[in-house]
């Protein structure tokens, strides 16, 4: 006599699964469990990534007001010369947390470049550079 219950008519399941209170069978326990953790891991992923970007930002907003200040800082010494006039902007440039990578006067004007260093991820870096003028005012 052949047997007419859910495990019998071509279902992909073997005889030896059985069914648990819910009428779940038991081998399909702990698909929400991977499911949660691949929607966790693609949040945890996105979130690396926004951070990293926010990074980036925040590193560029640093070395655009390290070379302003730098460069207002340098115009205020342009009359003392160029070495002068750059360490000035170099001093300032570091206490805002970047680096002078340049600096040259053009007239009595002074051109500062400041790069900061920034770790978006683990293990990589990169640097946000940012170029400022400052000077006398012109008529």
């Amino acid at each position: 006599m052949r047997r007419t219950d859910d495990r019998s008519h071509g279902s992909d399941h073997g005889p030896d699964d059985e069914r648990l209170d819910d009428g779940r069978l038991e081998a399909e326990r702990g698909g929400a469990t991977v499911l949660l953790l691949a929607i966790g891991l693609v949040f945890v992923l996105f979130g690396t990534f926004g951070a990293a970007i926010a990074a980036a930002g925040m590193a560029r907003q640093r070395a655009a007001v390290a070379a302003d200040l730098g460069a207002l800082a340098g115009a205020a010494r342009a009359l003392d010369g160029d070495a002068k006039a750059c360490a000035s902007a170099g001093d300032i440039a570091g206490r805002n947390g970047g680096r002078l990578a340049g600096c040259r006067l053009d007239g009595l004007d002074v051109l500062v470049t400041v790069e900061v260093a920034f770790t978006p991820l683990p293990g990589m870096s990169r640097v946000a550079a940012s170029t400022a003028r400052a000077g006398p005012l012109r008529g």
